[in-house]
């Protein structure tokens, strides 16, 4: 029986939807700003209006969506990039608009779902794919199956504390990984650096004004051969590696995806992580490891959230 299955990827600045098959193929897509500014009731009708533009002959509707969330009751508990979602019975509400089954989960662990299911993780039962971001998040599978915990909480690999006494955390934490490698993480220590005088092309690149440094600029002097940009990413691939290394011994994972915009600086940073594992990872670990990048570039969100119900329509 063909099952088609409408998936929307709910972001702080853009809503997608789209209309996907057990195949994993893309029928329909559409794209909307979320406009989060305006509060959840305008948000979820935009939600809503993708929908409608997709939805044909749907049997059921899957939503990726930041955390921390309830997957079973379908409730987003606390979103920070959408301004006042606090408590929203999302799944219900989509529910009484559209009559058919509701699925929600939280964006990252639906990109790890998506790759084992249609991407770099094809074939692998144990794997983590992790998102190099604005944040660090993370999705594991373990034994083909989506690891939830004991409140749909788990990945949230981005807050594993590296550094106790380390950079400060979003989350409020200090020296959680994702205050030391994400994105904003790679720019802060440019800037403290141009801070210090410290002579790089970065300060060429983005005509001396330091709110324009970003991570994608870092990497662009660091393939440039700057060494203070070189040295920034080799510093961030350390902690990632060193991530990780926990990871490994604590899952015995035998493949790690690598994701979302930071990743796209290849091997600046894939090399440091992959030394960093090698040299901090007890042998018998890395038997038959692989680390690569994801696969499914911007619609793993989309197709995450298909595969989250194609596996059990």
């Amino acid at each position: 029986m063909k099952v088609n299955v409408v998936a929307v990827d709910l972001g702080g600045t853009h809503i997608r939807a789209a209309l996907i098959n057990e195949k994993g193929e893309i029928l329909a897509r559409t794209r909307r700003e979320t406009l989060a500014q305006e509060g959840p009731e305008a948000v979820i009708g935009r939600i809503e209006t993708c929908i409608r533009d997709v939805a044909r002959g749907t049997e059921a509707i899957s939503i990726a969506a930041p955390g921390p969330l309830d997957p079973w009751k379908g409730i987003i508990h606390q979103a920070p990039n959408l301004p006042g979602w606090r408590d929203v019975p999302l799944a219900d509400i989509l529910h009484c608009a559209f009559k058919v089954p509701v699925y929600l989960n939280n964006d990252a662990n639906l990109a790890a779902l998506g790759e084992h299911r249609f991407g770099a993780g094809r074939g692998a039962n144990d794997l983590i794919y992790l998102t190099i971001s604005t944040g660090i998040g993370g999705g594991i599978i373990n034994q083909g199956r989506l690891l939830m915990g004991a409140q749909g909480f788990a990945g949230e690999v981005g807050h594993m504390i590296l550094e106790p006494e380390g950079p400060p955390c979003g989350c409020g934490g200090r020296g959680h990984l994702e205050a030391l490698a994400s994105g904003p993480a790679i720019a802060r220590r440019a800037v403290e650096e141009m801070e210090k005088g410290t002579e790089t092309s970065i300060t060429r690149l983005v005509e001396g004004e330091l709110s324009k440094v970003t991570a994608k600029v870092v990497a662009q002097a660091a393939q440039e051969g700057d060494p203070l940009a070189n040295s920034i990413f080799k510093e961030a691939g350390f902690y990632i590696g060193l991530g990780i290394a926990n990871l490994l011994h604590i899952l015995n994972l035998q493949l790690v995806i690598l994701g979302g915009g930071v990743s796209k600086a290849g091997d600046l940073l894939f090399d440091p992580i992959r030394a960093t594992v090698k040299a901090r990872t007890m042998p018998s670990y890395q038997e038959g490891l692989r680390i690569v990048p994801a696969a499914l570039g911007g619609d793993v969100g989309l197709l995450g959230a298909a595969a989250s119900v194609l596996k059990t329509a």
